[in-house]
C-alpha cells in the first residue's frame, strides 16, 4: 500500500491561508495603510484614498440598488475622469463586469459592442453623449443611461473661450445616481478568482470586433507584473496619457492602487497639458504610443514647461524611430519599450534593460532600445512559432512566425 506523503496531510487550503485574487484588495489595503495620500487629482479637484474609497463603495452600492449583480455588464463611454477610474472599483465590487468603450468608435460599433455585451447600464460623459445617443437608436434593449458632466471640462471650455459645454442629452446624472448608493456598503470579495472582472473589445479592423473576457486572478497578477517591468516603487504619480478604455489602462488602475500612487486624470492628451502636469504634480510615470513622444518632442515653446526629474515613458506599439527614443532621453524621459495584445491585460512583453549596455555609443544604445523584448513577469511562455508546425523559428531576426502567448496574464477567453 503506498505511503501517503506527509506534505498532502492536513495542510488542506483554507480560508485562512488562500483568498481569491482580486485587485479590489488593492484599494481596501490603500484606504487602510494610506488614507490620507492623495489617490487623484482632477483639474481642482483632490482625493485621498479615504475618499476614492468611499466614492466607490457609493456608486457599488447604488448599482446594486439598480439591480447590477454577478455577470451583469456596465458598460462605460468616458474620457480619463475621476469616474472612469472609480468604475473600475465600484463596478466589479458589486460582482459586476466593467465593459469600457474606445470613444473613438462610430455609433455603428458603439451600438454592436453595447449589444454584444448585454450591457444592462451604460455611464457616458456629456462629450459623447450625442455619440450614445446616435448608437442607442433602434436598439431592441436599451441599457439604461447615466450620464457625467465633468465640472473640469466646463472650466476649460469656458476658458478657451467657450460659454457652455454641450447640453446633457440624459435625464440622469451620476452624482444624484451615486446618492442612492450607501457609502457604508461592505462587498465581500468575488468567491472565486476566476470571474470575469471586465470585458474589452478588439479594434475589429477585420469585421466585428472580439469580446475578450479578463478574470480578478489574471488582473491582479497583471498589476504585480506592471511594477516590476516598469520599476515603479511606491507612491508614483502616474499621468493619464493612456486611455482608461484601452485594455482597462493597462490594468493601471487597479496597479496603481497597490502601490499607493496617485492619478492625474487627463481628458485630452496635449503637449501642453502633459508638460504642465508634470512641472505641477511631479509626475514619475504615463504610458503611450509613440505618437505621444512625437507630440512632447514637437512641442512648441509656450507648450514646454521644465521639470528637474526624469520621468518613466512606457510606450508600446510600432518600435519607434531610434532618432525618437535618443531624443526622448536626452528630453528627460526614460523610455520602456513594450508590446501586448488585448488578449494579454495590454502589454505581456517588456525590453528588459541591461546595465552594460548603457556605456554604449548612442548609435548602438538606441537599437537596442527599440527592441520589444521578453515575456512579462506572469507571462509564463513567449515564442516565436511557424503557425503551420507550432515550432519555434530561428532567432536569426530574418525568419517570420508568428508571436505566441501562455501564461497568467493571457483572457480567459472570448465571449460568445
Amino acid at each position: 500500500m503506498p505511503q501517503i506523503s506527509p506534505y498532502a496531510q492536513g495542510l488542506d487550503r483554507v480560508e485562512a491561508n488562500s483568498q481569491p485574487l482580486t485587485p479590489l484588495s488593492f484599494l481596501e489595503r490603500a484606504q487602510k495603510v494610506f488614507p490620507d495620500h492623495i489617490a487623484v487629482i482632477h483639474g481642482t479637484i483632490r482625493r485621498d484614498y479615504r475618499a476614492l474609497a468611499t466614492r466607490c463603495r457609493a456608486l457599488a452600492s447604488a448599482f446594486a440598488g439598480a439591480g447590477i449583480g454577478k455577470g451583469d455588464t456596465v458598460a462605460a463611454l468616458l474620457p480619463n475622469t475621476p469616474l472612469m477610474l472609480e468604475a473600475h472599483y465600484a463596478v466589479p465590487m458589486c460582482g459586476g463586469v466593467l465593459n469600457t468603450i474606445n470613444t473613438r468608435l462610430d455609433a455603428a460599433m458603439v451600438r454592436f459592442i453595447l449589444e454584444h455585451g448585454e450591457a444592462r447600464i451604460v455611464l457616458v460623459d456629456t462629450e459623447f453623449s450625442g455619440l450614445l445617443a446616435e448608437a442607442l437608436q433602434g436598439m431592441a434593449n436599451p441599457p439604461r443611461v447615466i450620464e457625467e458632466r465633468d465640472p473640469e471640462w466646463q472650466e476649460k471650455l469656458q476658458g478657451n473661450g467657450v460659454e457652455k459645454a454641450p447640453a446633457r442629452r440624459f435625464a440622469e446624472d451620476i452624482e444624484t445616481f451615486r446618492l442612492t448608493g450607501d457609502a457604508s456598503t461592505v462587498f465581500p470579495r468575488p468567491a472565486d478568482e476566476w470571474d470575469a472582472i471586465a470585458l474589452n473589445y478588439t479594434s475589429g479592423t477585420t469585421g466585428n470586433p472580439k469580446g475578450v473576457v479578463y478574470s480578478h486572478r489574471s488582473a491582479y497578477l497583471m498589476c504585480f507584473a506592471n511594477t516590476l517591468a516598469a520599476d515603479i516603487g511606491k507612491h508614483p504619480v502616474y499621468l493619464w496619457t493612456l486611455p482608461m478604455f484601452h485594455c482597462n489602462g493597462w490594468c493601471f488602475p487597479w496597479t496603481l492602487s497597490a502601490i499607493a500612487g496617485t492619478h492625474v486624470c487627463l481628458r485630452h492628451v496635449r503637449a501642453g497639458a502633459i508638460f504642465d502636469a508634470i512641472a505641477t504634480h511631479e509626475v514619475t510615470h504615463l504610458c503611450g504610443a509613440p505618437i505621444v513622444m512625437s507630440a512632447l518632442l514637437n512641442a512648441t515653446d509656450a507648450e514646454r514647461k521644465a521639470f528637474s526629474h526624469n520621468v518613466k515613458f512606457i510606450t508600446a506599439a510600432a518600435p519607434p524611430p531610434e532618432s525618437v527614443l535618443a531624443a526622448m532621453k536626452g528630453a528627460g524621459f526614460d523610455v520602456v519599450h513594450v508590446y501586448g495584445l488585448t488578449e494579454t491585460y495590454g502589454p505581456a512583453v517588456v525590453n528588459e534593460w541591461k546595465a552594460e549596455w548603457d556605456t554604449l555609443p548612442e548609435a548602438e544604445r538606441a537599437p537596442k532600445m527599440a527592441r520589444q523584448g521578453v515575456n512579462y513577469p506572469g507571462l509564463e511562455d513567449l515564442a516565436v512559432l511557424d503557425p503551420e508546425t507550432m515550432q519555434p523559428v530561428p532567432a536569426d531576426g530574418q525568419t517570420l512566425g508568428e508571436v505566441m502567448f501562455r501564461g497568467n496574464i493571457v483572457m480567459k477567453g472570448y465571449l460568445k
